[in-house]
């Protein structure tokens, strides 16, 4: 069966879920997401969108987390 493509975590739909693949940034920022879970193979869930599209809120490890487009167009994920 063929993977699915990857795509920015900030394009997935309110309510859709998406497996972490990757992170395209580094420093400090890299680390906090760590911090917060977002590891390879991890499950996130889009909850809620804003009325202006950022930031958006996800469930993290039973966490819900808002995070801004700029950082999450960082964070590479298959759909599920």
């Amino acid at each position: 069966m063929p993977t699915k493509p990857l795509s920015p975590l900030s394009q997935l739909k309110e309510g859709h879920t998406g497996q972490v693949s990757h992170l395209t940034l580094s420093g400090e920022m890299r680390r906090r997401l760590q911090d917060l879970g977002v590891i390879e193979g991890t499950p996130i869930r889009c909850l809620q969108k804003s009325a202006f599209g950022d930031p958006t809120a996800y469930l993290i490890r039973g966490a819900a987390i808002a995070l801004r487009q700029s950082d999450a167009q960082h964070i590479l994920v298959r759909t599920l």
